[in-house]
């Protein structure tokens, strides 16, 4: 029989490692067909790849981003296909599993929680080897009611085949995200997280890991990300590896953690900010919120004191680029404790924010408590919610606001120098700078229309001409300096309105060439003939000091900046006085 499994990612760069685990688990008996899909390939397109492969049986691994999708080409299958069996598993069906056979008629069987040994049992009952009562772990309709069998004993990790040797996946893999478990299971209970249902952590075996890893460097992997809950859980196996990824590493090699910050021990961040290589290592930190109650309530325990230890001690390193998550719509969370919570977080200046929503997960302890905080949640995946007892749909639509403009201007880093200033000179706090930002973004229908990056300027721009107090001088003058910065080449069209009169200009280069010191010893050592000046230098009016500026002051002078453009390196600047 011919067996295919399958999944809709997210994106075309993900890769599904729960397929190459089942597929790992069924051999040598029975040898899988692994077929991707994203969740923007026409369902059409995707029947048709998996019609002409002529399954028997197909297996769709099911999430929260793709389980609406996974339905209509369940239903298209079923219909080009009648006689092949559909299988389900994944986390957003091992749950409320009642509700999947009912809404789902086309399925079969469906594989609830850790997979491979279920699967592998399921394949030989569907071949006519075993009975369909000594298959674990599954659930079915038989007569029009639910059957469900017990869960296996829990796999054996360290005896499990490796996921990575398959040949049809290895011309893809320096074109992928490569993923990568060492544990399974979480030590900890959040209640709106599915993580929190497994109880206790699971390793898999190290030496293999480390085969792996080794494998995938020399197979051309370039970005490994580490799925496991809590990678630091356990000190020492995290040293273990952190010293094995620095000793071994292959160039251009990034490896993403997710890390509980406020465990991480100084001397830890100490032997990394020493020993790793700039940009090996990305640690994603979970924060959430930093109200007390909310975390109380949620069972979520966190020192933020410590936290902010790791994050500050990292941040100052600078080998290790941190990514850390918000969820609005916790319980008790209202809008001035989300408000305090971002302002608590983005004061340790991530390197990215990321400001999420909550979702009431099937399964999650949350979803069975919704009533009790007042939620109001769509009732299809993701499950997001609207609205609680203390956080109103108007509130949550305005935080989006907020999430829209901190993606496009702080997480993008188009705009470091503005953001910072904004963010502490003009506004009483950060939240309420991209708050009020994303509002005036909302009213003026720039989310619903593209932008190239000079709409970007242009726009936050407009929003500030609107701003009482905002010295749109000092303003517009760091935004040029972040423009100008990430340019390799003389911008044709400039966003910015002020500039210099011909005459101006005629002055200014005359001086430059007679004189090219007035642009700092440095400039004049490039030695650059009248074509190279004319070709690769822009001056513009300006009204702060460079010099002092890239000394940390803002020094508020009327002059001009003068930008050198250096292909392969960061343009020059230099403040020309009045000639």
């Amino acid at each position: 029989m011919n067996t295919i499994l399958t999944t809709l990612n997210a994106k075309y760069i993900h890769t599904n490692l729960a397929l190459r685990y089942l597929k790992g688990a069924a051999l040598p008996e029975f040898n899988p067909v692994i077929a991707e899909y994203t969740i923007k390939d026409p369902a059409f397109n995707i029947v048709s790849d998996l019609f002409q492969k002529k399954p028997d049986i197909v297996g769709f691994s099911c999430y929260i981003w793709n389980i609406e999708e996974t339905i209509h080409v369940i239903k298209m299958l079923k219909t080009v296909c009648p006689n092949v069996k559909i299988l389900l598993g994944g986390p957003e069906v091992s749950y409320d599993t009642h509700h999947w056979l009912r809404r789902i008629e086309e399925v079969d069987f469906i594989i609830m929680g850790e997979g491979e040994t279920s699967f592998k049992q399921l394949l030989r009952y569907l071949h006519g080897e075993i009975a369909l009562e000594d298959v674990p772990g599954i659930c079915y309709l038989e007569d029009g009611k639910v059957r469900i069998h017990a869960q296996p004993p829990k796999v054996d990790l360290r005896e499990l085949p490796s996921p990575f040797r398959f040949d049809e996946d290895l011309p893809h893999l320096s074109k992928r995200i490569q993923y990568i478990e060492t544990s399974r299971g979480c030590p900890f209970s959040c209640q709106f997280c599915l993580s929190s249902i497994e109880v206790g952590v699971r390793y898999f075996n190290r030496e293999k890991i480390k085969e792996d890893i080794r494998f995938l460097m020399d197979n051309g992997a370039r970005i490994i990300k580490f799925v496991d809950r809590t990678f630091n859980i356990s000190r020492s196996y995290a040293m273990e590896m952190f010293q094995f990824l620095i000793d071994e590493h292959k160039p251009g090699v990034v490896f993403q953690f997710e890390i509980t910050a406020d465990i991480m021990r100084p001397e830890v961040i100490q032997f990394l900010n020493d020993n790793a290589p700039q940009g090996l290592f990305r640690f994603e930190i979970g924060v959430q919120s930093t109200n007390d109650l909310t975390n109380t309530l949620v069972k979520r325990r966190q020192n933020f004191e410590k936290l902010t230890r790791t994050v500050t001690m990292v941040k100052e390193g600078g080998k290790i680029d941190q990514h850390l998550d918000l969820i609005a719509g916790l319980p008790e969370e209202d809008y001035a404790s989300f408000r305090q919570t971002f302002n608590d977080v983005f004061a340790m200046r991530p390197e990215e924010l990321q400001l999420g929503f909550l979702k009431l997960l099937r399964g999650t302890g949350l979803r069975l408590e919704a009533e009790k905080f007042g939620y109001t949640y769509v009732d299809l995946a993701p499950y997001e919610i609207f609205s609680n007892n203390v956080l109103t749909f108007d509130d949550i639509v305005r935080i989006k606001h907020a999430e829209d403009v901190l993606e496009k201007y702080w997480n993008d880093h188009r705009m470091d120098h503005t953001i910072e200033y904004l963010v502490t000179e003009v506004f009483e706090t950060p939240f309420d700078f991209f708050q009020n930002f994303g509002t005036y973004w909302e009213t003026k229908g720039w989310s619903r229309i593209g932008h190239q990056l000079e709409d970007l300027f242009r726009r936050l721009l407009m929003f500030l001409e609107t701003v009482e107090g905002a010295n749109l001088n000092v303003i517009q003058s760091l935004m040029q300096l972040d423009y100008l910065k990430a340019q390799q080449f003389q911008p044709r069209k400039l966003w910015w309105k002020e500039r210099p009169t011909e005459e101006q200009q005629k002055t200014l280069y005359n001086a430059l060439r007679e004189n090219p010191t007035i642009a700092g010893e440095e400039f004049a050592s490039f030695n650059l003939s009248e074509k190279e000046l004319f070709k690769h230098t822009l001056i513009i009016p300006h009204h702060i000091d460079y010099q002092n500026f890239s000394n940390g002051k803002i020094v508020q002078k009327n002059a001009y900046l003068l930008t050198y453009f250096r292909l392969g390196q960061a343009p020059y600047f230099a403040t020309i006085h009045s000639v």
